[in-house]
């Protein structure tokens, strides 16, 4: 399979596919990203457009994640279990990138990878970790920042190198600001035939709580 790296909202998209027809997805959709980068707001924006995730509803809404989390337990052990993996083609799941790594490589997978700004995702971060009593382990925010840049550049690079990889890179703060253009963008890269308009009804700004 020829790998696409495609990327919205930090450069031009300069991908073309045909929308004209509804694609059967062979694949399963992958949204990832670090934890609060909007992966659950981007899990449901594609549940809404048609793609249906993989969920257990273990991990219920909270303050933190009044829409929930779509999140889904056995993703945790596909290293060394990936017994869920092909019953997931068709539809979309939540992995954290760290995780990306454990995926078997016969299966094809499109990624629908979230990026927001690292100083509003650590902020977030914090925010959560203490309000269960936890931290994030001792590091300053420059350490943990440089950390999370170096681990996404590879978790990148790997995924460039990856024949059954296809990526496209979405911007969470363009969403939130101009969600239509990044919509379109998913839409094409996933097949082109999501319903647009009530993945746009997903998008709420009133949940953009930390702003850098």
């Amino acid at each position: 399979m020829r790998v696409r790296s495609l990327m919205c909202g930090f450069v031009e998209n300069y991908f073309t596919i045909d929308v004209s027809k509804k694609m059967d997805r062979k694949y399963i959709t992958v949204v990832s990203g670090l934890p609060r980068s909007g992966t659950s707001m981007m899990m449901r924006m594609l549940d809404e457009g048609g793609i249906d995730a993989v969920t257990d509803r273990v991990r219920e809404a909270d303050v933190d994640n009044p829409k929930g989390y779509y999140e889904f337990e056995p993703v945790k052990k596909t290293k060394d279990d990936a017994s869920w993996v092909p019953t997931a083609v068709g539809k979309s799941v939540k992995m954290v990138y760290m995780l990306l790594y454990d995926l078997p490589a016969d299966v094809d997978y499109r990624v629908v990878f979230m990026r927001r700004h690292l100083d509003e995702v650590i902020a977030s971060q914090n925010v959560m970790l203490e309000r269960r009593g936890k931290s994030q382990g001792g590091m300053s925010e420059d350490i943990l920042k440089s950390t999370f840049e170096a681990q996404i550049k590879k978790c990148s690079d790997w995924l460039t190198q990856q024949p059954n990889f296809e990526t496209l890179y979405v911007d969470y703060n363009e969403v939130l600001k101009t969600p239509q253009s990044p919509v379109d963008a998913i839409n094409a890269f996933l097949g082109g035939n999501l319903n647009t308009q009530a993945m746009l009804t997903v998008v709420d700004p009133s949940l953009y709580r930390r702003r850098a």
